[in-house]
């Protein structure tokens, strides 16, 4: 069976054409070609804006002119990780999908649900001639996942809409009416390359086959960061044998939490048995302390040649040192939604950048609340000035999603779902970021949710679509559009 013979057939379809089209995040030319010739070949009415968002516009079903105006919401860039032996190529190949039982996943990449989906199931809905319904927009964002750029820097002109359903949501049954705001930290270290003594011995330390996943969704569920355990790492080896760092590396974008780390090392000859020790204690703690979590967790060393230079000894040992105390992981709880994060940092990354003489470290903040972000993120910048960095930076700052619990289309969407399926649906907020908040910003008058079908492991090489939740997901958006098209 492949993804086009999968029911809803029409949305299937289109994700399938979707997956097939390279959009990482920060190179999206070819999706936003793809979508406009979409737009032309189905006679909508489109535009392009200035930082490449794209909208389409479906007029209205005769007699339903009046309706109340609804935007179907979606982000066209996905999260490009893969698994370390993987050869896919995310600015070239298309996604190889894989049929698994109830579940659609990639081989070895991230499968681009997230929001590959959410598009597919707005565009099913622009081109249904049997849904009968009012003014229609379509609108796709630009790089969601690196800063959420498109509704940053979102005009008016192209929110054309009285209700906005957001579909980047990733669990079947739950509609979203809040979410988090995020900022970045970009922090740099200068170091001295020094030749590297030719009296020692050098390893590759690779910590391996972490789970890693979504840096809010993920945040509290005990997945072991590799940016924090390789840093622990050469924290306990400073403490029993001396050694040189000539580079450390982990993590690739700031909303996944690590899942590969990789630090070349050069010892003495007479401590390789230490090091062999040290590694062998350090794994089996990490396999105790993660049992539940990182049951494929490696530690792999493999003696290499020896670099052309190594970090001086004094910015190595304060990098380490930051590293090791730096925050990873949830700060504070929400006090007023139950099992709600409401402020976090995910300890991103860390680059040897050799060209540069720089080492460069990234954490993403999140909260629900605005002082709250700001002031665990002062907290990160001031550790790594008291650990000597040149400069720290922010970036990607944007406010969060204000719950409203009157909203008359979160009722509309509540009764709907309860006579499809007959449960209510469980209404919350969420701790990973959505656009609405800044889109909220551009159109003040608009109301929103946000819901999707069940994506598990989203920002990772395991993410998996549940195919029975996109039939509920598809039925559900129809039933809606309807409604509000029938609305007194």
């Amino acid at each position: 069976m492949t993804l086009k013979e999968l029911k809803p057939t029409n949305v299937w379809s289109i994700f399938d054409q979707i997956t097939k089209v390279p959009r990482p995040s920060g190179r999206l030319d070819k999706i936003r070609e793809w979508l406009v010739n979409f737009a032309k070949e189905h006679g909508f009415d489109h535009k392009v804006d200035a930082v490449g968002n794209v909208a389409m516009f479906r007029p209205a079903t005769p007699g339903y002119e009046n309706a109340k105006k609804v935007v179907l919401q979606g982000h066209m860039d996905m999260v490009a990780e893969k698994l370390a032996s993987s050869k896919h190529n995310f600015d070239t190949d298309p996604i190889e999908t894989i049929i698994d039982g109830e579940w659609v996943r990639a081989n070895g990449t991230t499968l681009g649900a997230d929001d590959g989906m959410g598009l597919a199931l707005a565009l099913a809905v622009m081109t249904d001639p049997d849904i009968k319904c009012g003014p229609i927009e379509f609108l796709a964002t630009v790089d969601e996942e690196t800063g959420l750029t498109g509704a940053l820097n979102i005009k008016a002109d192209m929110l054309q809409g009285d209700y906005l359903l957001n579909l980047d949501s990733e669990d079947d049954g739950i509609i979203t009416i809040g979410c988090a705001g995020g900022l970045e930290s970009l922090v740099y270290f200068d170091y001295t390359p020094e030749a590297a003594p030719a009296d020692l011995v050098y390893f590759r330390l690779n910590l391996a086959k972490l789970h890693g996943g979504h840096s809010g969704s993920d945040i509290e569920k005990g997945y072991a960061s590799a940016t924090k355990q390789i840093a622990r790492l050469l924290y306990r080896l400073e403490q029993k044998i001396d050694f040189r760092l000539a580079s450390v590396n982990a993590g690739n974008l700031h909303n996944a939490i690590a899942h590969d780390a990789v630090a070349v090392v050069g010892v003495k000859p007479a401590d390789k048995e230490a090091l062999s020790v040290e590694l062998n204690a350090f794994t089996a703690d990490i396999k105790n302390e993660y049992k539940a979590t990182e049951p494929a967790m490696e530690m792999l060393c493999e003696s290499v040649d020896a670099p052309a230079t190594v970090i001086d000894a004094d910015t190595a040992r304060r990098v380490i040192a930051a590293a090791y105390v730096a925050q990873h992981g949830v700060y504070s709880m929400d006090h007023d939604i139950k099992d709600l994060v409401e402020t976090s940092t995910n300890f991103a990354s860390i680059k040897t950048l050799e060209n540069e003489k720089t080492i460069y470290i990234e954490h993403f903040t999140r909260s629900s609340v605005e002082s709250r972000k700001y002031e665990l993120a002062g907290q990160i910048e001031a550790l790594y000035k008291l650990a000597g960095a040149r400069k720290v930076d922010y970036a990607g700052g944007y406010q969060g999603w204000q719950p409203n619990v009157n909203s008359k289309l979160l009722a509309d969407a509540v009764a709907m779902w309860e006579k499809l399926y007959g449960v209510k649906p469980i209404v919350n907020a969420i701790h990973a970021g959505l656009e609405c908040g800044l889109f909220l910003q551009q159109a003040p008058h608009m109301e929103m949710i946000s819901y999707g079908p069940t994506l598990e492991n989203v920002h990772s090489p395991q993410e998996r679509c549940h195919i029975p939740a996109v039939q509920k997901a598809w039925d559900f958006t129809v039933a809606l559009v309807e409604a509000i098209a029938n609305e007194k």
